[in-house]
């Protein structure tokens, strides 16, 4: 561990960790995907988000175990990397870089949608593509110039986003039609797969809400703890959010793609209800983008600064600003573009399709690590042998294997490009 990491204080107990997961998991993909998902499963719809549930409780406990063994920074990239090696480490590294980008490009589009339903003006083209120009350069203007979210920001953002999700989920139900929760049958397996590779888009980022494990009070028995109860109040908030909009809107939910919580609050409140969701959802959403750009351009840094990719201006701070200025523009720039060629739909699933890949990678590693590094006693150790790597393998495989054939060669086409140019930077480096 590196001399500034050990001077950081252990302060963050079981309740600050879990509510820091909490906030970052519960973010704008859940106030765009419950149309989406009724559209595809109705009443049934919390079967897949049981299903999502399980899945990131699974690999958030093979985070834990990794992290508790490599202690040194660079999150699933480092894990990876220790494991297996630099090969695997360079793709885990791309993919999760790749993963943050469309789950931008992703949330942009959202954004967008849903001022549209307030404000028919930015269906048009040309203004949704320079509302998009706008979003993107404003923000890599403002983390080049060194302006970082202060904590009353994200206090404020945090407030924002969950109070009127809670007020939804507790006193919605006033208005709801018991009878649109009636499942007509269980869905069919490949149904559900398909369901889930989408809605999983809104379960990432609790591996990000660890990163703070250096500042952890007794981060054996936290970190699980945590993880417990963060990934429990995610899946239960999201199984009545989903519910609670079901049984307002019934089968027209799928017809409000753009805003179905606020459309639900609606039905539940009046005009208000509908102004709280809307103005809720677009904090959250640009709390998230802001975030977002702000810490991602720093895994391009690192990348380029490890030697990871042979680009080295991406490792150039700004003289006056002390910032990774080309990272923080070559992710914007990127950002945009995939925001500006494809839907949020699209963009979700190939978001969620990468972080699968990540998260697959740090399962093996769990299983390799123990029995590479058996002399870990102080270490955290899932329970159960092999037991949660494996199931976590096992249910990220049967995740990915719903991505249509087109996605399944691109992303095959994409990772023998990743490791020709890995070659190369390999061969290159050895002439140097």
């Amino acid at each position: 561990m590196k001399q500034q990491e050990e001077g950081l204080k252990r302060r963050i107990g079981v309740i600050g960790l879990s509510a820091n997961v909490v906030n970052i998991i519960i973010g704008a993909g859940i106030f765009a995907l419950p149309a989406i998902i009724a559209s595809k499963m109705g009443a049934s719809s919390i079967i897949a988000y049981a299903f999502c549930g399980i899945l990131i409780a699974l690999v958030m406990l093979c985070f834990a175990e990794a992290g508790s063994k490599v202690t040194n920074t660079g999150g699933p990239y480092t894990y990876i990397e220790t494991a297996f090696g630099n090969y695997a480490g360079f793709l885990g590294g791309i993919f999760a870089i790749g993963a943050a980008l469309f789950a931008d490009a992703a949330v942009s589009n959202a954004l967008v949608n849903i001022l549209a339903t307030a404000v028919p003006f930015f269906e048009n083209g040309y203004v949704r593509l320079s509302f998009l120009v706008l979003i993107f350069s404003g923000f890599v203007y403002v983390n080049i110039i060194g302006i970082k979210q202060g904590i009353g920001l994200v206090k404020f953002n945090t407030i924002a986003k969950l109070t009127p999700l809670l007020i939804l989920v507790t006193i919605g139900w006033i208005g709801a039609d018991m009878t649109n929760l009636k499942m007509d049958g269980f869905p069919e397996i490949k149904t559900i797969g398909e369901t889930s590779l989408i809605l999983f888009f809104a379960f990432q980022g609790a591996e990000t809400g660890l990163v703070v494990g250096g500042e952890v009070l007794n981060p054996k028995r936290t970190i699980p703890r945590a993880i417990f109860i963060s990934i429990s109040v995610v899946i239960i908030m999201y199984l009545l959010i989903q519910s609670v909009s079901q049984g307002l809107l019934g089968d027209e939910l799928p017809n409000f793609e753009a805003a179905p919580l606020a459309e639900a609050a609606k039905v539940a409140f009046g005009p208000i209800g509908f102004s709280l969701l809307f103005i809720g959802a677009v904090v959250s959403m640009f709390g998230f983008l802001s975030g977002s750009i702000l810490n991602n351009p720093r895994i391009l840094y690192a990348l380029s600064r490890d030697r990871v990719i042979p680009i080295k201006a991406l490792s150039k701070i700004h003289k006056t600003f002390a910032t990774p200025h080309i990272a923080i523009i070559c992710y914007g720039i990127i950002g945009f573009i995939l925001a500006a060629t494809s839907s949020f739909k699209t963009l979700a699933v190939i978001a969620s399709s990468a972080m699968l890949l990540v998260y697959l990678g740090v399962a093996l590693s769990v299983i390799k690590l123990r029995r590479s590094q058996k002399k870990h006693d102080t270490a955290f150790k899932i329970p159960g042998g092999f037991t949660v790597p494996v199931l976590s393998v096992i249910i990220i495989l049967y995740f990915l294997s719903n991505i249509s054939a087109k996605e399944m060669i691109g992303t095959t086409i994409f990772i023998g490009v990743l490791s020709l140019i890995f070659l190369i930077i390999k061969v290159a480096s050895k002439r140097t």
